[in-house]
């Protein structure tokens, strides 16, 4: 397979199949609920989440992206399976998984979908090597909203210089974590963050602080500086970026830290004051919002009070995801790790955004190698699009309904 080839070459023709496939779905799943009334949902754990498809009711496992994308991530994640203890367990719904299994099943996988190109052939043979499980998704009943993210380049300067003045801050010096646990085996486990003051610790500054009100200064290495403190808020959303300066190197910065303040959501704010519709809603509708109503800028990202911190990263590969393995574009999802395998190959369909404003179905083997701080429960996936202002587009009006699933190998 050459490096553009495609897995499924005939993957436009199935497209009219995929969208009335979605319909009858889509009709189903309204007929079914219209004569019962909702019960409540269980709360969402790793073993309750993901349910197992009968082999009868596997999907056509088509992919409308190139085998070199396919082979470059699983070599991400078989990277870290390879450096972790080989019994380190993963949970799969109602199944575990050591870091060995799927080390060899990842192997298997690349064999397997190197030898058949035809998608019915490729899902016969994963059918005697894997269990395919489906999440339930945040209805119960399957359904999983797709947003995407990117990794931003941004122009920036080593000192402040006029417009570029808002700092893209590494870890501060007086940021502390710590787990009550550590201190007594009788409190509860829980990642804290804070800092010393006046010998008490107390929560660290929140957004509203450190942006505007310079709770900062002196406190922490500044890796550079931005034109637009929009962008930097993004950045952060974003969780990696690219500085670029004016004498054209480039500075890749990852996530490091955050200041343990919870995650609030711009666009819910918005939305709730009126100033979007959600037709409107996306990054570069909430981007052109506040560059046209500059007064509200302040308060409406001061709203979410959790903020980031980066450090440097190696300038080859692809920005890396939270277990350390770097993200490929169009391959690389991000999901609540709390509940979802790490590392896992998955795969999803749905329905994505296209350059020239429309939309088109896709459906494509994925690898399970990010979260988010805004990616909660079973019903939340972050697809990774990739580096560059293509890129941003594509992600900032990716918001579609999809399906996710996970394979988890037989032995």
């Amino acid at each position: 397979m050459g490096p553009g080839l495609r897995l499924d070459q005939g993957m436009k023709s199935t497209r009219t199949y995929l969208l009335w496939l979605a319909s009858v779905l889509a009709l189903a799943s309204l007929l079914g609920l219209a004569g019962c009334a909702k019960t409540p949902l269980p709360k969402p754990t790793a073993q309750n989440v993901l349910v197992e498809v009968d082999e009868d009711d596997w999907p056509l496992l088509l992919d409308d992206q190139s085998a070199k994308s396919f082979f470059q991530a699983c070599e991400a994640s078989l990277a870290y399976l390879r450096r972790v203890r080989p019994d380190k367990r993963f949970t799969f719904g109602p199944y575990q998984a050591t870091a060995a299994q799927m080390a060899a099943s990842l192997e298997r996988v690349k064999d397997l979908l190197y030898r058949y190109r035809d998608a019915e052939q490729r899902a016969e043979a994963l059918k005697e090597e894997f269990i395919l499980l489906k999440s339930v998704g945040s209805d119960g009943q399957g359904r999983v909203l797709f947003t995407g993210y990117y990794e931003p380049i941004l122009q920036a300067t080593q000192k402040p210089q006029g417009n570029f003045s808002h700092p893209v801050y590494a870890v501060p010096d007086d940021l502390v974590t710590f787990n009550p646990r550590d201190f007594s085996k009788d409190l509860p486990s829980k990642r804290l963050v804070g800092q010393v003051r006046g010998h008490r610790l107390k929560p660290y500054p929140d957004r509203a602080a450190i942006d505007f009100r310079r709770a900062l200064e002196g406190k922490a290495e500044i890796l550079g500086y931005v034109g637009d403190p929009v962008e930097v808020f993004f950045l952060h959303i974003q969780g990696s970026g690219q500085l670029e300066f004016a004498d054209g190197r480039r500075l890749r910065v990852g996530y490091a830290a955050t200041n343990g303040q919870p995650y609030r959501s711009i666009g819910r704010l918005m939305l709730k004051e009126g100033m979007m519709t959600r037709d409107q809603m996306s990054m570069q509708g909430i981007k052109a919002y506040l560059a046209a109503h500059p007064e509200q800028m302040q308060r409406v990202l001061g709203h979410n009070p959790s903020y980031v911190f980066f450090r440097p990263l190696a300038p080859v590969g692809g920005p890396l995801g939270c277990f350390e393995a770097p993200l490929t574009g169009g391959r690389s999802v991000a999901t609540d790790r709390r509940i979802f395998p790490g590392l896992a190959l998955g795969y999803v369909s749905g329905e994505m955004p296209t350059p020239g404003g429309g939309t088109v179905p896709f459906a494509r083997f994925v690898f399970n190698q990010d979260t988010g701080g805004a990616i909660r429960g079973p019903g939340r996936l972050d697809l990774f699009f990739g580096s560059g202002p293509a890129a941003g587009d594509l992600a900032g009006r990716m918001k579609y309904p999809g399906s996710l699933y996970f394979f988890v190998p037989k032995k």
